[in-house]
């Protein structure tokens, strides 16, 4: 798959596996839309793009906010010839434990992680159906296909947002969009010190097996590798974390029979 002159939306862009995939896919010729709650740093990210002659367009914006999604949704489509690509990537993790987590905690992160995510895909799947063509990818987690200790809430929205994409990708099978789930491990950023603690607020420092991970624009290059490929989940993982993802890897075949359920008819008899 040849990316130049394709538009990508990204959400979460100002730092980590977003900002690396922008920079990435900027170099690979596409023009790329910046969006996030940081603005000052999403402008950082669009003068490294601008450097390799990539093409951008910043829309702030706070993902949960669907007034604002709905504003961000029609000026990414309305400032090329459409969206080619949107990465649902906006999350913050979790470091503390289920019986010391107040529900406000959980309720925050599904709300940033799951369905905020799922509006985002929401706003641009008619958008992309219409035109026949198209690649959505959810940023997952290792801890969307095992669930991690200390990660309650995440392993539920990413558990979540993982079983929305696989449906998704069944429904959108005849419309011709593509839908990629990526399942990263611990991959350099700053995602454990941002991730929420018990009471809800920010950690605040990171991990030892985060900060030796895999550098974020290793990641991006391999994530958009595998786009490029037509692969539908990606892991982007080493060592054990790397084997617990490969254990529970969805196989191919099941992908396909729900794709052919779909081709079958399956959702007209449902909805008859």
């Amino acid at each position: 798959m040849d990316f130049k002159g394709k538009v990508v939306w990204i959400t979460g862009a100002s730092s980590g596996i977003g900002a690396s995939l922008a920079r990435e896919w900027a170099q690979r010729g596409a023009s790329i839309i910046l969006s996030g709650r940081d603005e000052a740093r999403l402008v950082e990210t669009a003068k490294v793009c601008a450097q390799t002659g990539g093409e951008t367009l910043i829309l702030p914006f706070d993902v949960r906010d669907d007034a604002a999604l709905a504003d961000a949704t029609a000026k990414a489509i309305a400032w090329k010839t459409g969206v080619d690509i949107a990465v649902a990537n906006a999350g913050v993790s979790q470091r503390s434990r289920a019986l010391k987590t107040d529900m406000q905690v959980y309720r925050d992160i599904i709300e940033i992680d799951l369905t905020a995510q799922i509006a985002f895909s929401q706003s641009l799947i008619g958008h992309m159906a219409d035109r026949s063509s198209g690649n959505l990818l959810f940023i997952s987690s290792i801890a969307g296909k095992v669930g991690v200790p200390m990660r309650t809430a995440y392993s539920a929205a990413k558990f979540g947002l993982a079983g929305y994409a696989d449906a998704l990708r069944a429904e959108l099978s005849i419309n011709g969009v593509e839908v990629h789930t990526i399942y990263p491990g611990s991959v350099a950023t700053d995602v454990a010190r941002n991730a929420l603690v018990a009471d809800g607020a920010k950690r605040g420092r990171s991990d030892k097996v985060i900060d030796e991970g895999i550098p974020a624009d290793d990641a991006a290059k391999t994530m958009i590798d595998g786009v490029a490929k037509g692969e539908r989940e990606i892991i982007i993982a080493q060592g054990f974390e790397e084997q617990m993802g490969e254990a529970r890897r969805t196989p191919e075949e099941l992908m396909d029979q729900t794709a052919a359920m779909v081709a079958g008819g399956y959702m007209d008899k449902m909805e008859s």
